[in-house]
């Protein structure tokens, strides 16, 4: 049986989303929007790529929920996007929402499916989905890691005039000014990044990656990223997907490890066909340690005031 996934908004994450799943051939694709016509235009538009392209999958678009019946993931994109100016923190109510409607959607036609959510602020929404659903904690999943982490190698290979295939790196902590890029554990084929890069260097690189969506966003001036959140979401559906179990920095529910009780936090997960298969805590020192308290406290505050309007 073919896989199925939807995407809930046909904006540009979950236009791009829809593309590379189809063009990746991973599975049969329900986009999903509540503006009419949005999404069939575009799904019709992949659809016609296909013969050119060289891929054969289905791909509908939607106003409603009854065709992503029986879905095997849920990619939530849905929400507004940030504008100069503002923060990830300051979407939190007004897509808390659109969130909570959309995984309720989505549990009801799809109980059996792994949602992953990029609406920001991705971790306080992961939360809200995680509450809404009723899943187990496997089955919600938040793609912010892979991103940050993404950009984190683009800036080292840039800095090194070296490829981004060779550099190892991994950001933990909430999707936003407070991440923690782990500097110990980042390496070019082995070899440690302190090695090759003056602290100061570093720390630029660290700072940059940090604010690397709000570059993007003052470049834009009306809108945010998309081709490169979309790429780390469908990275992780193929990993689900193909049962690759990938070791991914994703946001994941923590229960317990690293000391936090019931927030989401990104950390490295397994990722294969039942979701995460596994957390991966790694040793980390008291300055590291500190970094990622001052991080989860940030995702506190906003699941805080979630907490209050449910």
């Amino acid at each position: 049986m073919r896989k199925k996934v939807t995407v809930v908004g046909a904006g540009n994450v979950g236009a791009n989303c829809a593309l590379r799943i189809a063009d990746q051939e991973l599975a049969d694709v329900v986009l999903v929007d509540v503006v009419d016509g949005v999404p069939q235009g575009k799904g019709l538009d992949i659809l016609e790529s296909g013969p050119i392209q060289g891929y054969d999958v289905r791909i509908t678009g939607s106003n409603g929920y009854e065709e992503t019946a029986n879905s095997d993931i849920v990619i939530i994109t849905a929400g507004f996007p940030r504008k100069p100016g503002m923060s990830r923190d300051d979407l939190l109510l007004a897509n808390y929402e659109i969130v909570k409607n959309a995984t309720e959607q989505a549990a009801r036609y799809s109980p059996n499916a792994i949602l992953i959510l990029v609406t920001n602020p991705l971790d306080a929404m992961c939360w809200a989905a995680w509450k809404v659903s009723g899943f187990s904690r496997n089955r919600v999943i938040g793609m912010a890691g892979v991103l940050d982490t993404a950009r984190y190698r683009t800036f080292i290979a840039e800095a090194l005039n070296v490829s981004v295939e060779n550099i190892t790196a991994m950001v933990l902590g909430g999707h936003g000014d407070t991440m923690v890029p782990l500097v110990r554990y980042t390496n070019v084929s082995g070899i440690p990044l302190t090695e090759l890069l003056p602290a100061g260097q570093i720390e630029a690189l660290v700072t940059r990656t940090r604010n690397g969506g709000a570059e993007i966003v003052k470049y834009l001036k009306t809108g945010s990223a998309y081709y490169a959140p979309s790429a780390a979401a469908v990275e992780m559906a193929a990993s689900i997907l193909k049962d690759k179990k990938k070791v991914l920095p994703c946001a994941a529910l923590l229960q317990g490890e690293y000391g936090v009780q019931d927030l989401f936090v990104g950390v490295p997960v397994k990722l294969g066909a039942n979701g995460i298969e596994k957390v991966y805590e790694v040793g980390l020192t008291d300055s590291e340690k500190a970094e990622l308290a001052k991080s989860v406290a940030a995702v506190d505050e906003l699941v805080t005031v979630i907490k209050s309007k449910m």
